[in-house]
């Protein structure tokens, strides 16, 4: 029974920051709003397709380790990968967004791919 779910959710977070990726490639500035921090108009847009390249790879890395590799090869990736969230809510409340998307998106992420990992470790 652990197993179905733990890679369940594994496989969900891993599509979810593919979508997110994807988001802020193709919309960037809609992207930014959603993350927290709106976008300036007449910022560069560079910086918010980073963001969308860096959370495509980690999708993709993800999928690929659900794929190929052991579920704590998976677990150890979750670990890794919750610093971003993490960031991201330090970044949010650095730059004048609101608590609510600091701690209601980015930490209550974090702890879910937290509780991912160690699902997985617990395999």
């Amino acid at each position: 029974m652990l197993t179905p779910v733990a890679y369940g959710l594994a496989v969900v977070l891993a599509l979810f920051v593919l979508f997110i990726g994807a988001r802020f490639l193709l919309s960037p500035r809609p992207a930014a709003a959603g993350y927290g921090v709106p976008a300036k108009p007449d910022g560069d847009a560079a910086y918010l397709e980073i963001k969308g390249l860096r959370d495509l790879t980690f999708g993709i890395l993800g999928l690929a380790l659900i794929a190929f590799a052991d579920a704590h090869a998976v677990g150890w990736y979750m670990l890794v990968v919750a610093i971003a969230p993490f960031g991201d809510c330090l970044i949010v409340l650095r730059h004048g967004g609101t608590k609510a998307a600091a701690f209601g998106i980015h930490f209550a992420t974090a702890v879910i791919v937290l509780v991912s990992a160690a699902l997985l470790f617990a395999l």
